[in-house]
């Protein structure tokens, strides 16, 4: 009998990657999904890209809601809790991001815990780690945390912090802080499964189409999902994995590099290339309060060390324009732009 994984968030940009190399590695997948509505299209994602899908099976599951989670982690060797929200726009409501982060994370440990699950693997995020600090800092570890009452933390870091708190809270007070494992990934980026461009997708997308007049000097600290998913695999089985955090990045690039490399893959398409000066990203910032939540990022390259991530993976990490490429590619491919 195989080992199964309940993986959540299952129908999401890097969970279908998790699913599929877990897939390919032999498990058998326990995937959830908040309707199983989509189970057919993800078992289709999945087979397409080579999966073996009769080891795949799914359960109907909410980040706000209690039932099913016990159910769901039952007879589960493993737990990889993907699912949390992420977006582009900052909503005015900070609990419509951090109730779901941390409630979700709440639940899914407590019902891997109870299940006895010997390894949860959490999707974190560089956002735990690299915000609120003073300018001066631009390189961070796995022991560096978001200061929450720092300069310019918007709602999703916070988010994103709070609910790894609460799940090393957890870990400890149940005396299992080896059995967690945590992924702090950058922004993810590379190919997309599916004709769902997800969210980091969407600015290479809105490049392409030409739909972004001009290149604020925001940087951006890019990652490949394969390497992220990868990471995700590695943690859940690796004895050097428990009790750590793995942050993920493997270069920062601003988003005029970005746009030079898809412009000068696709010369046909009218990518923006002129950089926005950053008195009129802020003059903007006045009346946008997504990009308002940005300004504290302007002109600020951070950099991660992925060290760690490396040496559980055994190799270096995929190439940051590698990865850029591969979103435009797919973007391309499925003709979403």
């Amino acid at each position: 009998m195989t080992d199964r994984v309940l993986l959540t968030g299952i129908s999401g940009f890097l969970g279908g990657h998790v699913a599929l190399q877990l897939l390919n590695a032999g498990y058998t997948v326990r995937g959830s999904l908040r309707n199983l509505g989509k189970a057919g299209k993800v078992r289709d994602t999945l087979q397409r890209a080579g999966a073996d899908i009769s080891r795949l099976e799914f359960v109907a599951l909410e980040l706000m809601d209690d039932a099913g989670w016990n159910e769901a982690a039952a007879d589960c060797r493993y737990v990889q809790h993907t699912a949390s929200p992420f977006v582009l726009e900052i909503p005015a409501d900070k609990m419509a991001l951090i109730g779901p982060a941390v409630e979700g994370t709440t639940r899914a440990l407590n019902a891997a815990n109870k299940a006895g699950a010997e390894r949860i693997v959490l999707t974190s995020s560089m956002a735990a780690i690299a915000y609120g600090h003073d300018r001066s800092r631009t390189s961070f570890t796995a022991d560096d945390w978001t200061d929450l009452h720092g300069r310019g933390v918007n709602f999703y870091q916070e988010s994103k912090t709070l609910a790894e708190r609460r799940a090393w809270e957890i870990m400890d007070a149940a005396g299992r802080h080896d059995a967690l494992a945590v992924i702090n990934p950058s922004g993810i980026f590379g190919p997309l499964l599916d004709e769902d461009p997800g969210t980091s997708a969407i600015l290479i997308q809105r490049l392409l189409n030409g739909s972004v007049p001009a290149l604020p000097r925001i940087p951006i600290t890019v990652i490949d999902v394969r390497d992220v998913a990868a990471a995700h695999v590695a943690a859940m089985t690796a004895p050097q994995a428990g009790g750590q955090r793995f942050p993920m990045g493997e270069r920062t690039l601003f988003f005029k590099q970005v746009a030079d490399l898809v412009a000068a893959r696709y010369p046909d398409r009218r990518v923006p290339r002129r950089q926005m000066p950053d008195w009129a990203v802020r003059l903007y910032g006045l009346f946008d309060r997504d990009v308002r939540g940005s300004l504290a990022e302007l002109g600020l390259p951070k950099q991660l060390d992925s060290s760690g991530a490396i040496a559980l993976l055994g190799r270096p990490l995929i190439p940051a324009p590698d990865a850029i490429l591969a979103t435009a590619g797919t973007l391309v491919a499925y003709k979403l732009a």
